[in-house]
């Protein structure tokens, strides 16, 4: 059974971290979405995209995100958040753009995925090839 616990380590197998083919990443995260997490409520899926200099280095970041709220008993104790984060140049076209979507704003997951892959914050950066493409996962 997929658990929060062991969520990042099944993605991260199903997506090589040192892939250059977004399409395929994008294609790998979208089918890791639909598949069910225990003790997960709601799935919460987030697509943010924009130039930002974290790391001291201006770089356009194309951000797929799954979050876990995680309940202790039944009351609420905190979330986690497992990143696809891919890094690419900021070129002229990716400084223009920047986009943050959650998945809770669409009627059902497959229309936040359709949504998604109509942006132009989505289908320019798509083909680029990425600097670098991490899978992690966070508490937040």
């Amino acid at each position: 059974m997929l658990t929060v616990r062991n969520a990042e380590s099944y993605l991260r197998n199903l997506i090589s971290e040192d892939t250059d083919d977004l399409e395929k990443a994008w294609e790998t995260f979208k089918a890791f979405c639909r598949e069910t997490v225990e003790g997960e409520e709601e799935k919460e899926i987030l697509f943010q995209c924009g130039v930002y200099e974290d790391s001291g280095e201006e770089l356009f970041h194309f951000d797929f995100v799954r979050q876990f709220t995680i309940y202790e008993e039944e009351n609420h104790s905190h979330m986690e958040q497992l990143h696809c984060h891919c890094l690419l140049e900021p070129t002229d076209d990716l400084r223009k753009m920047e986009r943050a979507e959650w998945s809770m704003d669409y009627e059902d997951i497959d229309d936040f995925f359709e949504r998604i892959e109509k942006l132009q914050e989505f289908k320019i950066p798509l083909n680029s090839k990425p600097i670098k493409l991490e899978i992690y996962q966070e508490k937040i």
